[in-house]
């Protein structure tokens, strides 16, 4: 592949995803809840919910939901051995892209449409759990490929790394997009609508998909330096890399926090009465700000100490946003402490999102300078799999369960922000484990430079003799 050295291109590239990305958001933390009204405040089930009423039986829903995501992890495996190995005159990258994009927006649509209207049906629940399915394997697909080309695209740590933390500064645009401005139409229009405004944006994938240059492996020529192996091979290669197994287990903690939080993210502020534009405009705005803090904290300590504070902000943010839900009456009280609340949140959002590309990425090219072996798309399978496991157990079966359960009285739903900061906090003590190679990934070696201090004279004479 051909290889960009251009900031600018990079920050292009970067952005490619957007549109993609956002459709995963709109079905994960919209459509996915606008078939089960329960859950919801009065003033918010008329917008959030396909019909007001439940759509799918919420006892079936809650095991399809995990299977979906096992599956969607699962999948991630045979998706990567496919777009690493695929032979075409186009190469390997753009036609699996070209493959994944189509089911993907065709599966989105149809998730629009209810096959048995007004009451919650099994034939309901089924037809969305296939729909479910295809769009995450395709979006899989289409995803994993991406991220594969993270280690091609670029051939240095530095460049790897601006293209990763600018990843992450689009994934805030999208994630305003999602989490700012769509409750903001919501407020007079039905999600079925808005989540039809938003499909064109997945045309932006266009870009990355135009800058992919690769030489055809049609006839099974990859390259002399990295070579591609079987399904096999490549699952044990990942699988040894003890490095990336031990920060997989780290990644499952944070990912299920994180993913019950955007899960439940509609729900929650409902029933809490509380702005969501407002915070999460708040909690993304001034990310690309406090990435630049992230980014230091990386330079100067490492990656460990700067995740481990990452992780910490997120968890105290997490606790606050249930006690301000809980016991701040609604009003200018309750605005300051959501938008207070969302400022301080931002200091861990953005590099939350960093992580999922820049240890993948940068893992699977060390292992392809030792072994001389691409199968980079394996290591975004494999955490796929972690995190499809992980996502499956927060935002289908804990979020399922908080929503039509009470606790301590009151409604399931008010707990989400507490579990997901358990959750986060025992990711916390983890990373303490990590191994050396990823604790120290990213942070300023300063080479030490040992001067020898020579006589004058003994130079001047040395020359002489060399005369």
């Amino acid at each position: 592949m051909k290889v960009i050295n251009k900031k600018w291109k990079l920050a292009l590239y970067a952005f490619g995803a957007i549109g993609v990305n956002l459709l995963n958001i709109i079905v994960g933390s919209y459509l996915c809840s606008a078939l089960i009204a329960q859950g919801f405040g009065p003033d918010a089930v008329a917008n959030h919910t396909f019909e007001g009423v439940d759509l799918i039986v919420p006892a079936i829903w809650a095991v399809f939901g995990v299977i979906a995501k096992v599956i969607d992890g699962l999948i991630d495996i045979p998706m990567a051995q496919f777009t690493d190995t695929l032979r075409s005159r186009w190469g390997r990258r753009r036609p699996a892209i070209v493959l994944g994009i189509i089911p993907m927006v065709i599966s989105y649509c149809c998730f629009l449409l209810v096959p048995n209207s007004g009451e919650a049906t099994v034939l309901n629940t089924v037809y969305y759990f296939l729909m479910l399915v295809l769009f995450y394997c395709s979006y899989t697909l289409t995803m994993v490929t991406y991220y594969a080309t993270f280690t091609e695209i670029v051939d240095n740590e530095k460049d790897r790394r601006f293209l990763t933390n600018t990843k992450s500064i689009a994934d805030i645009f999208y994630f305003i997009i999602g989490f700012a401005l769509v409750p903001m139409i919501l407020k007079g229009m039905n999600i079925r609508i808005v989540a039809l405004l938003v499909l064109p944006l997945v045309l932006v994938m266009l870009v990355p998909l135009f800058m992919i240059k690769e030489k055809s492996t049609k006839d099974g020529d990859f390259g002399e330096v990295s070579k591609p192996v079987n399904i096999i091979k490549s699952i044990g290669y990942t699988f040894k890399n003890k490095d990336f197994i031990i920060w997989m287990i780290v990644y499952s903690f944070m990912t299920l926090g994180l993913q019950l939080f955007l899960s439940g993210i509609n729900e929650f502020f409902s029933i809490g009465k509380m702005d969501m534009t407002i915070t999460m405009g708040s909690s993304f705005a001034p990310v690309p700000l406090t990435f630049i803090v992230y980014n230091k904290l990386i330079n100067k300590k490492g990656f460990k100490f700067a995740y481990q504070y990452t992780l910490l902000v997120f968890v105290i943010s997490m606790t606050a946003m249930f006690f301000i839900a809980r016991y701040v009456a609604p009003g200018l009280a309750k605005t300051l402490c959501c938008v207070g609340g969302g400022i301080f949140a931002s200091f861990s959002i953005g590099a939350m999102f960093a992580v999922a590309y820049s240890i993948p990425s940068q893992l699977a090219a060390d292992d392809e300078k030792k072994t001389g072996i691409s199968h980079s798309a394996m290591y975004f399978a494999i955490q796929g799999l972690f995190s499809a496991l992980a996502s499956g157990l927060g935002g289908a079966t804990i979020l399922t369960v908080l929503k039509t359960n009470q606790i301590f009285d009151l409604p399931g739903t008010y707990f989400i922000t507490v579990i997901s900061a358990i959750a986060c906090f025992i990711a916390f003590i983890l990373a303490f484990f990590l191994p050396k190679s990823i604790k120290e990934l990213g942070k300023e070696k300063k080479e030490a430079t040992n001067i020898e201090l020579v006589n004058p004279k003994e130079l001047v004479e040395e020359n002489k003799d060399k005369e």
